[in-house]
């Protein structure tokens, strides 16, 4: 629970005046808040928090001058314990994930918010963070793939000997074959011998084949 205040106090950035508005009479009907403040743009948001001191806000994502996600990293670094609603007509998938890293309570869509937004700022005032439930999919999602993007890599090296594996190195960054003849000092035929054995071991048909794989795998990491 954030607040033991009969009535939590509210502010609201949005640079659309009728959602502002929409905003100011759907809050106001209820005894458990109130809206303190509402503004178009959030270019002054330090200076309107420190006057209006609301204990939530409601914070659009796109604005002219700042952009809410911007807003909420200087906010959070200025008032942490202030609760932020992220609201938004849109569920992109990278704003949400960096609101929510930036320090947002919750992301709701703005289409939910005439029959959702009380029952939201309960859930703020309850210690909850409120999403409208296509967001709390993909914030879902988002974190499994970041959770799988940082498992380590388990490399491999195919039993592709030193030389093999110095071959292919050249290969990868884009020498020929003449090429990795003059920097190995050996034979035409003696690298082609090599990439022919490089392709078996890799279970590849081509150049192109065996780059994806190795960049995938990191296979020349092992040495």
């Amino acid at each position: 629970m954030i607040t033991d205040k009969k009535q939590l106090d509210v502010v609201i950035f949005d640079d659309n005046n009728e959602v502002r508005y929409a905003v100011f009479m759907l809050i106001n009907s209820s005894k458990d808040f109130r809206l303190v403040g509402g503004y178009s743009s959030a270019v002054d948001c330090i200076e309107n928090i420190t006057y209006t001191k609301p204990d939530i806000i409601l914070m659009d994502i796109e604005m002219p001058g700042l952009n809410g996600i911007k807003a909420v990293k200087l906010i959070k670094e200025k008032f942490p314990d202030t609760s932020i609603i992220m609201q938004s007509g849109y569920d992109d998938n990278e704003k949400v994930f960096e609101s929510i890293c930036n320090g947002a309570s919750g992301y709701i869509l703005k289409n939910d918010m005439a029959d959702k937004l009380l029952d939201y700022l309960e859930e703020i005032k309850n210690g909850g963070a409120p999403m409208s439930p296509t967001i709390a999919m993909k914030v879902l999602n988002r974190m499994k793939e970041v959770e799988i993007e940082s498992r380590p890599i388990e490399t491999k090296d195919y039993n592709l000997t030193q030389r093999e594996r110095e071959v292919l190195t050249y290969i990868y960054n884009g020498f020929n074959h003449k090429q990795i003849t003059e920097k190995l000092f050996i034979s035409y035929d003696t690298v082609r011998s090599h990439v022919k054995k490089i392709y078996e071991k890799l279970h590849v048909a081509s150049k192109t084949e065996a780059m994806v794989k190795v960049k995938k795998e990191r296979i020349l990491l092992c040495f």
